[in-house]
């Protein structure tokens, strides 16, 4: 956050209550003001996420990035419009919705998620239902779902950076442990391979991480290649 510190009384300096080197902050806010311009001039759209991921070695962390958005949301007086997605975790509501296009529609429901534990329990609500709302799983459920990505096989295959992968925690491991364990995954052995190769290779990633490797990587390449291709399990 940048607060104002008045240095004449016609001039106003800026000053950098986050500790690090106010040229270096000057110039990241520099890079992040050029893509949104970039953005404004194709019409296209990123989340902050997205930003982070595009250098992660030059931003640091994600929260340098939204402190700079904010900045400049506030330095140039203009809103910065919040996205409507669907919630992480599966609510009522949502999943009632991807069952209901399944019946109606009869197409194929895919899911793409972090390769990471939280991910693959999303997906597993979706497919099997939650024990919270076991007596609701005949019209919750979708159980002709198929993991479409990120897989963890996919972060090896695609040369994804280092940088833009995550350690496992011991909280992730003891969740995948148990995932493994789960009766329905004696029926699901390539979801169980996966899991396997994330274990071995203790590191998660988020989609974003496909950011790495373009900005539009995602929607370019990895879904239409996936969805022509067959690259679902």
């Amino acid at each position: 956050m940048l607060v104002p510190r008045a240095e004449t009384s016609d001039q106003v300096a800026f000053q950098d209550v986050y500790g690090s080197c106010w040229i270096g902050r000057k110039a990241l806010m520099l890079k992040i003001l050029s893509v949104i311009y970039k953005m404004v001039q194709n019409n296209t759209y990123a989340t902050k996420r997205d930003i982070y991921y595009s250098d992660t070695l030059l931003f640091g962390s994600q929260s340098v990035v939204d402190n700079i958005v904010n900045d400049i949301s506030c330095m140039l007086k203009i809103p910065r419009r919040s996205l409507h997605i669907g919630k992480g975790v599966p609510d009522l509501n949502t999943r009632l919705l991807v069952r209901k296009l399944w019946d109606t529609c009869h197409i194929p429901i895919f899911t793409l998620m972090d390769a990471d534990p939280h991910g693959i329990e999303i997906m597993c609500i979706y497919k099997y239902g939650s024990v919270s709302m076991s007596f609701e799983a005949h019209h919750l459920t979708v159980p002709a779902i198929r993991w479409l990505g990120l897989l963890p096989s996919d972060i090896e295959r695609l040369n994804i950076r280092k940088d833009a992968l995550i350690p496992l925690t011991k909280q992730d491991q003891n969740k995948l442990t148990s995932m493994q364990k789960r009766p329905y995954m004696a029926c699901q052995p390539m979801w169980k391979k996966e899991m396997e190769i994330m274990a071995a290779s203790k590191m998660k990633a988020e989609i974003q991480a496909l950011t790495s490797l373009s900005s539009d990587y995602l929607s370019r390449v990895y879904l239409p290649s996936k969805l022509q291709f067959g690259g679902w399990i």
